[in-house]
This record gives structure tokens, C-alpha cells and sequence, in this order.
């Protein structure tokens, strides 16, 4: 997936190809290879950005145009319902419509819900979004307590044992060999999953993984049913064949049966879900199984600068293991760009006020917010990052929050557009508009709310604001895309990306965990807290989890096109013990430290039938914090929210309400003469941290933490007038 500004979300290509020959134009010579490689096992090793999903849809599309493969006889695989919809949509813009491209739990539900009847009988118990409260109550039967954070671990280790098909009985032995680490006893834990079993038999309900385990079983059993699954699928496509769980892989082979018209596509280097179950061997071991595949490797990288794609080689070029020794060397194909920069700071918030420096200054370049995104290690990182680019007025977005389509907003605004579209000939909103993007302005200004200009709030009022505007910009898409679309047409794409979760890109700068950020891309990353005891994680230990780490680094280095910067800080809250180092991972690589030996260089890419370190200029560190302690009781402060106050959060508080809500009615002012939110202009704990300091100098006024420089120059002649209780006028100057 590419962001709207590299790739639309409906890119403007040519008519659909006229032949199947056409289909292949454009192509590099190993992509090409991928497609007309039809028949028998094929495995493609695709690095990151190498075009693995342009090359298998042109595979699956040249099949069909071709009269090889019959639509309604593939089926193509992938981890994401997001992949599964981009899947399809290229599918149809290639000519190749009616082929099944879904997830496996999508895939297998839909046969589980079609054979249940008669393989069962009776209708499919019902399926549970969320398992946890399934496990808090068994755990409650048991009269064990778990805590939030056990409560999330155990259920991690459940879904685990199902997707590794462990029983309850097996746990302890079977954790204990695959090195976990487990938050209870192991013998507690296998007590507790087998409660969890007894309860959703007792309320008659299924799980997610219960999804692709009855499904086996059912395959397994019924010689009579998996024959018509197999007649209706003759051809198998999987994508990122790294993260197969070994519960998938019997699906898979349970699909098949004797047959080998499968091609899988993955890449070992990018394994970062063995904590899921998912294992590269299935990948690796590929060629073994079936001794006639056809093994193509994709290493042109399309995506990435040849600086960025050198960092990458870097990385995996002092990487150990079985993954490691499968690894890609990448070649960019792109332009020269600038290098990845390395900054060291003394401490959290400075590492989130520096990002955020950085990142204003791209967006006032002409970098769009969201062509920027800031990676971490762990969703606790968020944050500081959250309140560092709120404080430099930088609009962000969190990966992972609320899915779009749910929100009640976009659920209203979709009734409210299939009605206009069913019945717009009566709608007199509609009688003067034409073209899509102002039947939709205009629907959505009527029910929704819908202003051309944002609203002066923050919060809510302006997360709505941004969602439905998030589908405007997306009927102007479709409308470039597709002139004379309909509003019938957008209500039928806005059913087809609900469905597949394909949100419309809201404009912001990404806030995302590695993991979350897989399978995405943007014009400038930067990877935060890449420091020991961060990445690699504290518990990580083995080797086997060190790696893993690795490969989450190089995951995050190759979400960059052309701008990545790198950075860590040496302790956790200013004037902290600085007793972090950069990660290991960046020995060698980064300036000033000593190259590791290199490993042999990795695979070239081509067809199998029957480093270098990175330079950067330095940047000198910042001068070191002093510790940051309560005002009231004097303890030290860590949480960024405290620092912001100067206090902790339960210590009595001297605000003086009367100049808070003169400092909020300022703000809201100038955030509506501005156009930007509020929280654009201070915070609402930076107001607070103001009201309670009552500052009476540029200089007192400058130490209140989110009061920057360029705030200070903007609004701190009117701060100080306000806090001395002067009535504004026109003598007071406005930067």
C-alpha cells in the first residue's frame, strides 16, 4: 500500500488491457517471470518495495485474460482485509474480475457458514469480535484474579496455543520448547485455557481461530465436502508467506490436496509476528516440499533512495540465523537522496520535541502531514509524541485508534448518502449540483454538518470535521479517477472499503507501532527510541528474539521513500541517569562507530528453476536537562504530562480559574483567525501550566514546558498581558 499523495486511492491508469500480452507491459523482467509462471509450485521472494503485489494481481490477471486460469477457480491470500481490497480493486482495473481475493479467516468462515448446516447441522454458533471478556470470566470461575495487563497476556497466549494447535494439556511443555516467556505459571495458564474452552461451549459461541480450526476439522472429516471445496478452488495464490501459523499451513494443505498450482509470495527478513505463531519455515522449507518449484527473487526496490535501501542492506548484512541466511540484497531504482540522520538526546521528551521540530519543518517545506510518520517500539511511546507534535501545532493521526467506518459520524454520513443516492431525484440540495464532489458537499453539509472551513474546536468536534472530510477528498478522487462516477457508484465504493476496512486517508501525521506500520509507506519516517533495552526489547533474549528485533528495525527503515531519520535518547525523563546506549543494531552503520564484519552478501534477484555503513552529519547533542520536580511535594517527575504542570497530577493545584478561561477564550480566537485547531495554539494543560505559573516575564513564560520559541514570538506579548490582567489591544504586538 502506498500513501494517496505517491498512489492514489484511485489511480488514474490506463483503460483495462486489451490482451493478455498487454497485461505484462510495464513489468521488470523477474515480475514478468512471476506471471507467466502459471502452471506448478512457484515461490517468489519478494523484498520490501520490490512491487510483490503488482507482480502476483498481473499473474493472477494474465491467467484469466489468458483463458489458463478461470476467475472463479483462484483463490488469492493475504493477512489484512486492507491487502485483500487493494487485491481486488487491481484485479478489476486489470480485467480480471471474479476472482476471490479475501483473508484466511474471511475465506474460511464463508465455507465454515456454507458447509456448517450439513456438516453439523443447525446454524453456526456465533462468532465473538473480542475474546477477553471470555477470559477475564473464566478466569473469574476459577477464581483467579488477573490485572489488565494479564488478562491481555494470558489471551495472547491462548490464541497462540490455537494457532499452533496446542491443547490445554500440552501448554506447559509446548511453551517451555518454544522459549516463551509466560506471564503465570504455565500449569495456571493451561487451567485457564481449558476453562475458556468449557465457557464458550457452555454459551455456545466461537472464537476467531475456532474459525480456521472447524474449518480443518471439517475438511478433515468430510472426504465429501473438502472434494467441492477442491473442485471450486484450483489455483492458490498466498501473500506474505512468512506469516503463515502452522494452523494456516493446514488449512492451506487441507485446500490443495494433491494439487500444486500454488505460488506464495514472502520474504523471511520481514518474520516480525512469531509472537503470533507465525514461522518463516513454511517459506523456507518451500522449495523442499516441492523440489520442481520455480523460485523468482524481486530485489529491484521501487520504493526507497539508495541511501535508504543501503541502511536496509546494512542491517540484515550483520543479521545471524536461518532467516539471515535467505536474506535479499535490494537495489534501489530510485534517485539519490538525502542520507539518514542520527540524533542522540538526553532524554525522552526532548527526542518527541525534536521529531516534532523536524517534522514542522518538513510540513512548512511542502511535505504533506500525511507523508510523515513517527515508528516506535511500544504503544506507550505515543504519548510524548502526541503532545510534542501537538504543542508545534502538528495535526497527527494514531494507526490502530478507532476503525474509520465505525466511527458514528461516518456511519451517518453513509445512510445519508445512500439515501440521496436512492432518492436524489426529490432532493432539492441536489438540484443544482452535478458533478459527484458537490453532491456529496452538499449531502453531507445538510446532515452532517459539513463545513468547508474546520472548526475553530479541537477534540471530537474536530475529529468529525476531519472524518467526513476524509470523504469528500474521496469522492474528488473517484471522480478524477472515474469521470461521470455517481453517487450510486461512491455509496457502492464506500460498501466495498467498509467491508475491507480501507479507510480514505485522513491528513495527518502518522503516529504507528513497527508492527502496525507493516505493509505501509511514506515519503519521511522517523524511527524513535531505537536504544537497548527498547530494540531490542529488554525481553527479548535468545537469539532467536533478538533477531526478530532486527527485522522489526529493518521493517521500520524500509516503510522510508526518501527521508529517515533515526534517534534515541539516553534516559527515560530529564535530568535521568543517562544510562542508555544506541541500539546495537546501529553499530557500524551510524557515523563515529566501528563497522561489525560483514556476513557474505545476500541473494540477487533472478529466477531458480527444478556493507557498507551509512554517513550522516553528526548533530550535537542537546545541552543536558536538569531534573524535572514536583513544585508542591518535590518529587522527581517522569510522566510528560506532570512536566508539562510541574506537578504531580494528584498534588493540590493553585490555578487561578478565572485567568484559565481568559487564557481558553484567547485561544479560541486565535485558532478560529488561524484556521487550526485549538490545541495548535497551547495546550489545554499548557494553558493550565500557565494559569498556575502566572508568569510576569518572557523569560518565566519560557520555562513553562510546550511553550516553544516560535509560540513565544507568536502569542507571548499577549500570554503575559493576559496573565498581568491587561485588557488586549492594538498595542499589543501579534508575531
Amino acid at each position: 500500500m502506498t500513501a494517496a499523495t505517491h498512489s492514489p486511492l484511485f489511480p488514474q491508469v490506463p483503460a483495462v488491457p486489451d490482451s493478455a500480452d498487454a497485461v505484462l507491459e510495464g513489468l521488470d523482467p523477474e515480475q514478468r517471470e512471476v506471471a507467466t509462471a502459471l502452471r506448478g509450485p512457484v515461490c517468489v521472494l519478494a523484498g520490501a518495495g520490490t512491487g510483490k503485489t503488482r507482480a502476483i494481481t498481473h499473474r493472477i490477471a494474465y491467467g484469466v485474460r489468458s483463458g489458463i486460469l478461470q476467475p472463479a477457480s483462484v483463490l488469492a491470500v493475504t493477512f489484512t482485509n486492507r491487502a485483500a481490497g487493494e487485491m481486488r480493486g487491481r484485479l478489476r482495473q486489470l480485467g480480471a474480475q471474479g476472482v476471490q481475493a479475501r483473508t484466511f479467516h474471511s475465506a474460511a468462515l464463508r465455507q465454515l457458514q456454507y458447509f456448517w448446516p450439513k456438516a453439523v447441522g443447525g446454524s453456526l454458533p456465533r462468532l465473538v469480535d473480542r475474546k477477553i471478556q471470555l477470559v477475564a470470566d473464566a478466569a473469574a470461575g476459577l477464581g483467579t484474579r488477573l490485572d489488565r495487563g494479564e488478562l491481555r497476556d494470558v489471551t495472547g497466549e491462548i490464541e497462540w496455543c490455537k494457532v499452533t494447535q496446542t491443547i490445554p494439556a500440552d501448554y506447559p511443555y509446548a511453551a517451555a520448547k518454544a522459549g516463551r516467556e509466560a506471564p503465570r505459571d504455565p500449569t495456571e495458564i493451561a487451567h485457564l485455557y481449558a476453562a475458556y474452552e468449557d465457557l464458550k461451549r457452555d454459551r455456545a459461541v466461537i472464537d476467531f481461530e475456532d474459525v480456521l480450526l472447524l474449518t480443518v476439522a471439517v475438511l478433515q472429516d468430510r472426504q465429501d465436502i473438502a472434494e467441492q471445496v477442491r473442485a471450486q478452488y484450483q489455483h492458490f495464490v498466498v501473500d506474505e508467506y512468512q506469516d503463515v501459523s502452522p494452523l494456516q499451513q493446514r488449512l492451506l494443505d487441507l485446500w490443495l490436496g494433491d494439487r500444486d498450482d500454488l505460488c506464495v509470495v514472502g520474504d523471511a527478513s520481514q518474520t516480525i509476528y512469531s509472537f503470533t505463531g507465525a514461522t518463516p519455515d513454511h517459506l523456507l522449507d518451500f522449495r523442499a516440499r516441492h523440489p520442481g518449484a520455480t523460485v523468482v527473487k524481486l530485489v529491484r526496490d521501487y520504493r526507497s533512495t539508495p541511501q535508504v535501501v543501503r541502511l536496509a542492506n546494512g542491517l540484515l548484512a550483520q543479521a545471524h540465523g536461518r532467516a539471515a541466511d535467505h536474506r535479499l540484497e535490494l537495489v534501489s531504482q530510485r534517485p539519490s537522496g538525502p542520507e539518514p540522520g542520527y540524533t542522540e538526546y538526553t532524554d525522552e521528551p526532548a527526542e518527541a520535541e525534536g521529531a516534532a521540530r523536524r517534522i514542522r519543518e518538513l510540513i512548512d517545506a511542502g511535505v504533506p502531514a500525511a507523508e510523515i510518520a513517527v515508528l516506535f517500539r511500544t504503544n506507550s511511546q505515543s504519548e510524548t509524541y502526541e503532545q510534542a507534535l501537538a504543542d508545534a501545532g502538528v495535526p497527527y493521526q494514531l494507526r490502530g485508534a478507532e476503525r474509520f467506518f465505525d466511527r458514528p459520524e461516518v456511519r451517518k454520513a453513509g445512510l445519508a448518502l445512500r439515501g440521496a443516492a436512492r432518492f436524489g431525484g426529490n432532493d432539492s440540495r441536489l438540484d443544482d449540483v452535478v458533478d459527484l464532489p458537490s453532491q456529496v458537499r452538499a449531502v453531507l453539509s445538510g446532515e452532517g454538518g459539513w463545513t468547508i472551513q474546520p472548526p475553530a474546536g479541537s477534540g471530537a468536534v474536530r475529529e468529525r470535521w476531519e472524518s467526513l472530510t476524509a470523504l469528500v477528498n474521496l469522492a474528488q478522487d473517484l471522480a478524477a479517477a472515474r469521470p461521470g462516477a455517481t453517487l450510486g457508484d461512491f455509496v457502492a465504493e464506500l460498501d466495498e472499503r467498509a467491508a475491507a476496512q480501507h479507510a480514505p486517508t485522513v491528513q495527518g501525521v502518522t503516529l504507528a507501532s513497527l508492527h502496525a506500520a507493516k505493509g505501509l509507506e511514506w515519503d519521511a519516517v522517523f524511527l524513535v527510541g531505537v536504544a537497548e533495552g527498547m530494540l531490542p526489547i529488554t525481553y527479548a533474549r535468545t537469539d532467536e528474539q533478538i533477531e526478530e528485533e532486527r527485522r522489526l528495525l529493518y521493517v521500520g527503515v524500509t516503510r522510508a521513500r526518501e527521508r529517515l531519520h533515526v534517534s534515541w535518547s539516553l534516559s527515560r525523563s530529564p535530568g535521568g541517569r543517562h544510562s542508555r546506549r544506541p541500539s546495537r543494531f546501529l553499530d557500524g552503520l551510524r557515523p563515529g562507530t566501528t563497522p561489525t564484519v560483514g556476513r557474505s552478501a545476500g541473494s540477487v534477484g533472478g529466477v531458480e528453476r527444478g556493507i557498507r555503513g551509512v554517513d550522516a552529519t553528526a548533530v550535537p547533542r542537546r545541552a543536558q536537562r536538569t531534573p524535572a520536580r514536583c513544585r508542591v511535594c518535590g518529587r522527581t517527575l517522569t510522566d510528560a504530562g506532570e512536566m508539562k504542570l510541574m506537578r504531580c497530577e494528584d498534588c493540590p493545584s493553585d490555578m487561578d480559574e478565572g485567568l484559565y478561561e481568559r487564557l481558553r477564550e484567547w485561544r479560541a480566537v486565535q485558532a478560529a483567525n488561524s484556521g487550526q485547531p485549538d490545541f495548535c495554539v497551547f495546550t489545554d494543560r499548557t494553558l493550565m501550566a500557565i494559569a498556575e505559573n502566572r508568569p510576569d516575564s518572557p523569560a518565566e513564560l519560557s520555562r513553562i514546558p510546550g511553550v516553544l520559541s516560535r509560540k513565544l514570538r507568536s502569542y507571548g506579548a499577549e500570554v503575559l498581558a493576559i496573565c498581568a490582567g491587561q485588557e488586549l489591544d492594538d498595542e499589543i504586538a501579534v508575531d
